[in-house]
């Protein structure tokens, strides 16, 4: 029997004097990035890091329905305390603000049904290993690769041209692709792209019939036991904004093979065969069993407690737990391990779909369409200073277009261009987890075993 067309949507009657404004355009997984995305800005290296020049990006969004009926004000005050009113005003000014494509002049303007918000922002993003990406098998069904620690695999969070898809397109002309598997940003190893809609949903089945193997060696902590271990604890997701899980009853089934490989006195190589799939499953396993991997940047911290989560052991609630992790980063100035900025912390939890959240699906499907209040200023920018300088409209260096020229300069409104962050070392944004093979019902993929998983390697 054939499936039915769904029936056309209705069209909503407009208002007297009311704009229509078209719905955002549905863009199918694979195709979400062209020319344009990547024009926005270059890439330039620098102490064995890739790092992306700042760009002005537009944050977009439409109206959402709880808005309706109240001002810009109200909703900027309300929902996104992150950032001073003055910023917002000083935006607005500079004609960043724009409502259905018009400069925003008055805050006080009250949202209506369909309306359409854009923001520009002037964007820095976390620099990555420098280590190319290597292209382990490319045909016309698939992408294979072999992905470098610290660099995420789609735009998310603070991330956008230092992430895996953007890299592929830029460099590689690999456009077009459609995710089949996911790594996490820290995690290095083989990562499968589809080439096309058909071949996506072919490996998509075979995940869900379970017919796929994935095997990942790792370093841990002291001497792994030489028999197989099987964990089989739930896993329960404390934070999704810092990615954070922890064992727990209420958590989803989780399954973990574990065999030791090698021991050196100090440190084990162990190989992982994750049964599931949920998220970091195999560090919160080897948390739990006592051997975190040797340099996790979250499951092996001294904020877990003196046992460092050995067993599901504590002691802290999630709020504490999360508190005592970014003030342990905090004080090794190191929270861009975690992806994350004080801002990013400091912005209002209601707000979920905030462009600054860790949200790798959003980007993903729809670049375009992201939060309007999502901007790179934090609340410790003096609103007295924005308040006063009038002249922000008439800024030489701002131009309001993607492009390196403008973004070469410094930003009046952006508080980024004001810090002096310090930069990780490419030794820091290695994590010693690596995903060595990914197996279906009819191909297998490998990478090379990584230089700290060699019997004989020492720190």
């Amino acid at each position: 029997k054939e499936e039915e067309a769904p029936p056309a949507p209705k069209k909503r009657r407009l208002a007297a004097g009311e704009r229509y404004v078209p719905p955002p355009r549905k863009l199918s997984t694979g195709v979400s990035f062209g020319a344009t995305h990547f024009a926005e800005t270059s890439y330039y290296f620098e102490g064995g890091l890739r790092k992306v020049r700042p760009y002005y990006f537009d944050f977009r969004t439409y109206c959402k329905g709880r808005w309706v009926g109240r001002s810009l004000l109200h909703v900027f005050s309300t929902e996104f305390r992150a950032q001073p009113l003055a910023y917002y005003r000083a935006a607005a000014r500079a004609g960043r603000l724009r409502l259905n494509e018009e400069p925003v002049r008055d805050l006080d303007i009250v949202l209506k049904n369909n309306d359409f918000l854009r923001n520009t922002v002037h964007r820095h993003e976390p620099p990555v290993t420098a280590q190319p990406i290597q292209i382990l098998v490319e045909d016309s069904e698939v992408v294979v690769v072999d992905k470098p620690s610290s660099l995420p695999v789609h735009p998310c969070g603070r991330f956008r041209h230092n992430t895996v898809i953007f890299i592929l397109g830029k460099e590689h002309d690999l456009k077009e692709l459609h995710t089949i598997h996911r790594l996490d940003r820290m995690t290095s190893g083989v990562l499968m792209f589809a080439k096309t809609a058909e071949v996506s949903k072919r490996i998509d089945e075979q995940v869900r019939e379970r017919q796929l193997e994935k095997e990942y060696v790792c370093r841990v902590v002291g001497e792994f036991p030489e028999h197989e271990v099987v964990c089989e604890e739930p896993i329960l997701v404390v934070s999704y904004k810092v990615g954070v899980c922890r064992v727990d009853p209420k958590g989803k089934f989780c399954k973990t093979i574990f065999q030791r490989l090698s021991y050196n006195g100090k440190t084990s190589v162990v190989k992982c065969l994750p049964r599931t799939g949920r998220t970091h499953q195999i560090r919160v396993h080897l948390q739990y069993l006592g051997h975190p991997i040797v340099n996790d940047p979250i499951y092996n911290m001294e904020a877990w407690g003196p046992d460092r989560g050995k067993g599901g052991k504590i002691d802290k609630t999630d709020e504490e737990l999360l508190k005592a992790l970014v003030e342990e980063h905090r004080s090794k100035q190191s929270l861009d391990i975690l992806g994350i900025l004080e801002e990013d912390l400091n912005s209002n939890a209601e707000n979920k779909d905030c462009g600054n959240s860790s949200d790798y699906t959003k980007d993903a499907k729809d670049p375009e369409r992201n939060d309007i209040a999502a901007c790179p200023l934090n609340s410790d920018t003096n609103p007295e200073t924005l308040e006063k300088n009038k002249d922000l409209s008439s800024c030489k260096n701002w131009d309001g277009q993607t492009g390196e020229k403008s973004s070469e300069e410094k930003d009046p409104l952006c508080v980024e261009c004001k810090i002096t962050r310090r930069d990780p070392s490419p030794k820091e944004l290695v994590m010693y987890l690596h995903a060595l093979r990914y197996k279906g019902a009819e191909f297998e993929y490998c990478s090379k075993m990584p230089e700290w998983a060699m019997e004989d390697w020492e720190e």
